[in-house]
């Protein structure tokens, strides 16, 4: 046996008794959880962990064998994990990301949200207004395909028809055309979130297109007498809708401010640093708009009056408006 086996071996033999104990205590957390361990195995676990990864320091100074010192790392790996590792379930991280980071991250993102609302309010104004002025201009802002035969010089009844439809949905087809709606809203909602990498010029404008579109669609309503019935069919789902959107927008609008506007860290470092808010308001926007998707596939369909349709609306934009306003503070 050459010097450097006998040292390893004599190494391992004082300490493994130690390594062997931590390796059990470590294998029934991970089993059935820390729990499971008595007093004494609580306040032994700490102290054997410190005293792997003092040995597994002396190892890699002195150089054993690569076998070993592996050994040791995985050892305080699980060791590392197992202490100071988040043990919380999955339901239980839900709901602290929901009822404390979330609308803490949407408050510290005040100025992203509100940068993001102005530009999709600003498209809306915008094409609002380019259409009352010049109807023949409607198909300039908004794609025929998302018209969809609802267009200024449209009949009255096929406006009304198209927010006040009789068609008997069976729960099938609802399901259908609120799963294809939430997917086409999450596509938009996380391009506006990825195109803030390229300076937030991307995102701003995708809002603004966003926005130009419904403006369109409101002024072909409102200018056939219709107005106050789309905001009706419009609230139902938009004010969940809208306001996920604007969360997307101000997570790109957070990513693109931390590249353009790195302050005294390096660019990266701000970028680590603001996008783990950035990934919440993400998060959260796609569990918005899956609400969104429901209401609208759903809701919308099934409620005909246009005074529910109002209460429905204004009473999700309340919960909302609440939500991010008090929930998660201390």
């Amino acid at each position: 046996m050459s010097n450097g086996d006998l040292r390893s071996y004599q190494f391992r033999m004082e300490r493994q008794g130690g390594w062997l104990e931590l390796d059990h205590l470590l294998s029934i957390v991970e089993k059935r959880g820390m729990r499971r361990l008595s007093s004494d195995d609580l306040v032994r676990l700490p102290h054997l962990y410190r005293g792997t990864l003092s040995a597994l320091s002396v190892a890699r100074s002195i150089s054993l064998d690569r076998g070993l010192v592996r050994y040791l790392e995985a050892l305080s790996v699980r060791g590392f994990l197992a202490i100071y590792g988040n043990r919380a379930t999955f339901i239980e991280s839900m709901h602290l990301f929901f009822s404390v980071h979330l609308p803490n991250a949407v408050r510290e993102s005040m100025w992203p949200v509100l940068i993001s609302f102005l530009f999709l309010a600003l498209g809306i104004f915008t094409g609002y207004w380019v259409v009352v002025a010049d109807p023949d201009r409607f198909f300039a802002v908004v794609p025929e395909m998302t018209a969809h035969g609802r267009h200024p010089g449209a009949d009255l009844e096929t406006l009304r028809q198209s927010i006040y439809s009789k068609e008997i949905f069976t729960s099938e087809s609802l399901t259908y055309f609120a799963t294809s709606l939430f997917g086409n809203n999450a596509m938009v909602g996380i391009f506006s979130f990825a195109l803030g990498f390229a300076l937030c010029v991307p995102t701003v404008l995708l809002l603004f297109y966003n926005g130009l579109i419904l403006g369109g669609m409101i002024a072909a309503f409102d200018m056939n007498g219709l107005g106050l019935d789309f905001w009706a069919w419009l609230s139902i789902h938009g004010t969940t809708e809208i306001l996920a959107l604007v969360l997307c927008g101000a997570g790109g609008i957070v990513i693109g401010m931390s590249i353009v506007f790195p302050g005294r860290y390096k660019r990266i470092d701000n970028l680590a640093a603001n996008g783990k808010r950035a990934g919440m308001l993400i998060i959260g926007a796609i569990f918005m708009l899956f609400i969104a998707g429901l209401l609208e596939g759903f809701g919308r369909q099934l409620i005909q009056d246009m005074t529910a349709r109002f209460f429905v609306g204004g009473t999700m934009l309340a919960i909302w408006l609440s939500y991010f306003t008090f929930a998660g503070r201390r």
